[in-house]
């Protein structure tokens, strides 16, 4: 008997185009409620793709968004996708230290269970900056009601990662929160992104399929794919950013959608809560 295929988690990170690390410099967050918001159209056609594709997500929402678009947080949990959380507003975990992480993320999941009347139960930490130097992080999400989290990136950049971090589910100092890291591939004696984001949009799509096959092969594991609506955009506005900034954030935008249904076609994709159950069923202590 042929097995069915070993199913992905498909993840969204619900934030503004300009609301991104690497445009940090050219938007303060002063300015933010005078941008052009772009988010409900852009998320409403990850939606359309999801149900041509029949598959489901989780959308690790932020606290800022869910407050303006309400309706969208609704459409989302009827669609049947996972609502989770991405903190209130896209601030580094690295820059809050524990008490203002903790205030953000009550706030966030506040702002998110009022808007889609479901249970708030994972995270993922903005720029995925929950890293070796934020080690209280976990403690606080468990103990604000957090069943898991999926913010460790096991690879080596500048903006974050965790490179000596398990690549498969893991509780962090054998505490009852669970860490579902992005996934990573093991080649040549290092940890190499496989998970989506500007990766996604910069390789060739072969390469990318090739990693992610790789991955399941070795590690007979689901992986981690994560995405942002503003990455289907090319019409968004060009700010004047400059360097690795400018090629991070607007490399390849007109061909992400093309890509994104091939990778929903060639793969098996659900929602975290659904693929990592066996994991987060898991009693403390087992």
């Amino acid at each position: 008997m042929t097995r069915p295929p070993l199913a992905n988690a498909l993840t969204v990170d619900v934030e503004d185009w300009f609301q991104v690390q690497a445009l940090a410099g050219a938007v303060p967050r002063t300015a933010w409620e005078e941008m052009p918001r772009r988010v409900e159209a852009n998320t409403e056609r990850l939606l359309a793709s999801f149900a041509r594709a029949g598959v489901h997500a989780t959308f690790f929402t932020l606290g800022w968004v869910a407050e303006r678009h309400p309706a969208l947080i609704a459409r989302i949990v009827a669609g049947g996708h996972e609502l989770a959380s991405h903190g209130y507003g896209h601030e580094r975990v690295d820059g809050l230290g524990p008490a203002a992480f903790r205030a953000d993320i009550r706030r966030a999941r506040g702002v998110l269970e009022d808007a889609g009347g479901v249970a708030v139960n994972g995270y993922r930490a903005p720029t995925f900056s929950l890293t070796a130097a934020t080690p209280w992080a976990f403690a606080i999400l468990a103990e604000e009601g957090y069943r898991y989290s999926s913010s460790v990136y096991p690879v080596k950049h500048d903006l974050y990662g965790m490179p000596e971090a398990p690549r498969l589910p893991y509780r962090p100092a054998a505490g009852p929160l669970w860490e579902i890291p992005l996934t990573a591939v093991w080649l040549l004696g290092r940890n190499w992104p496989c998970s989506g984001g500007g990766w996604f949009r910069l390789l060739p799509y072969p390469v990318f399929r090739l990693g992610l096959t790789r991955f399941q092969r070795a590690e007979a594991a689901a992986g981690v794919f994560y995405t942002h609506p503003w990455e289907y955009d090319p019409q968004q506005p060009r700010l004047d950013v400059r360097g690795l900034a400018r090629f991070r954030h607007y490399v390849n935008l007109s061909r992400t959608a093309g890509r994104l249904e091939r990778l929903l076609g060639d793969f098996a994709w659900d929602r975290m809560d659904r693929v990592f159950a066996g994991v987060l069923e898991q009693p403390h202590g087992a």
